[in-house]
């Protein structure tokens, strides 16, 4: 009697094989996402961004949000309505935090410099978030001015308990408070202990 050899099947091998390569995707793709995750949400003037934060008593994981929202980390960025720097310092909002800080040196113009522009936004995001006390009606402040959110808060349509926003009228600002809620929440998730 001859017997013969059964083939066997090269079905577990290509399985594996197959299995392999998925996961080396897998690898790469999450490797490609979490690079473009660290470089769309840097870290940069840490030294500046925490002693301020610090020092308002404010999340510096929101100063790393505004400064990314607000400017894209460009220190000599301009807006369209001449805001200044990192934080976006619009002048009338410097000569009043000049002035609660009682800074008789500093100029406009420094808001180009990382430093003073973190600094005096700092400063205006902890006056803000003492006067509010919560993110959404800070930033909708920051961003649209204290005198509109305080009035949008005395109404019942916008703010069932004079608190909280739970509706930002103006479609702007509340892209705005939404990109800047992103933000630090991307911020603390890959930063965070």
């Amino acid at each position: 009697m001859v017997r013969t050899r059964k083939h066997k099947s090269h079905s577990g091998t290509i399985a594996f094989i197959v299995l392999v390569a998925v996961i080396v995707a897998a690898v790469a793709i999450y490797n490609a996402y979490n690079k473009w995750v660290l470089s769309e949400h840097p870290i940069r003037y840490s030294e500046y961004v925490e002693r301020y934060a610090k020092e308002n008593d404010i999340d510096k994981y929101l100063v790393y949000a505004v400064i990314k929202t607000e400017s894209g980390y460009d220190s000599g960025a301009v807006s369209n309505v001449g805001a200044r720097g990192l934080m976006q310092i619009m002048e009338n909002t410097f000569d009043w935090i000049k002035f609660k800080l009682d800074d008789e040196v500093t100029q406009y113009h420094e808001m180009f410099i990382p430093e003073h522009n973190i600094r005096y936004g700092c400063y205006l995001l902890g006056y803000l978030y003492k006067e509010f006390g919560n993110i959404d009606a800070t930033m909708a402040a920051y961003h649209a001015g204290r005198g509109k959110v305080n009035e949008w808060l005395a109404d019942p349509e916008y703010s069932k308990d004079g608190v909280h926003l739970d509706v930002i009228p103006i479609s702007d600002t509340a892209h705005y408070v939404d990109k800047i809620n992103k933000a630090m929440a991307t911020y603390k998730k890959i930063y965070e202990d």
